[in-house]
């Protein structure tokens, strides 16, 4: 899927949802200056893509995909290393752009919900939310990918993490690792719990051990 493809996404889901024309274009372009920004490495619309992909290929049929996707769209459209509050932030865009629209405030709400669990994806999450399980799976998949795509991934982090200084990087990364590792539940949903975990408890395990070693 190519960047146009991708508009042509973010065009056809929009359409569906009953957005207008000229509110769709100036979103789409607030959101690819975003992803794209000079200090993005990973949470860019390569991601963007790789989740809409994976929602496309899912074989179990979503609730309400159409939430799922804006969730998607707008779950890292804010993104700064240094702050804490960026899944809040990005729920707070995406309110604004659904504020202009009329999508009912029940599904606005569940996009909002969405982008917000991603904060920490080692919390308890609700048991029947199918939808939830596999935006978070979905989001966290990098995790048990091939070797090489996951340390493209660990070192593209680390660039855009790269105003913090080694040592509290450092620091800072194992403590998430060790919290991914003791994780019982990394993948809410059978499919990619059989198919990522045991990756990417592997993955994380060969990060954390470079870690400790010095760095990558």
């Amino acid at each position: 899927m190519t960047p146009t493809t991708l508009e042509a996404r973010w065009q056809q889901l929009n359409a569906r949802l009953g957005v207008p024309e000229a509110l769709r274009d100036t979103t789409f372009r607030q959101l690819a200056a975003a992803y794209e920004g000079s200090g993005r490495h990973y949470h860019t619309l390569t991601h963007i893509r790789t989740l809409l992909e994976t929602q496309a290929q899912h074989p179990e049929p979503l609730h309400d995909p159409e939430v799922v996707q804006l969730a998607v769209w707008f779950h890292d459209a804010v993104y700064n290393p240094l702050r804490d509050d960026n899944e809040v932030r990005s729920a707070q865009l995406a309110q604004e752009f659904m504020a202009k629209t009329s999508l009912p405030a029940e599904r606005r709400q569940r996009v909002v919900f969405l982008i917000e669990r991603t904060k920490d994806h080692t919390q308890p999450q609700p048991a029947t939310d199918t939808d939830l399980h596999f935006f978070l799976d979905a989001d966290l998949q990098i995790l048990g990918a091939a070797e090489a795509d996951y340390w493209q991934y660990a070192r593209q982090v680390r660039q855009e993490y790269r105003l913090v200084p080694d040592i509290l990087y450092r620091r800072g990364r194992r403590q998430v690792l060790e919290k991914l590792l003791l994780t019982p539940v990394l993948y809410q949903t059978p499919g990619f719990r059989q198919r990522l975990d045991a990756a990417a408890r592997l993955n994380l395990q060969a990060e954390l051990r470079q870690w400790e070693k010095g760095g990558l």
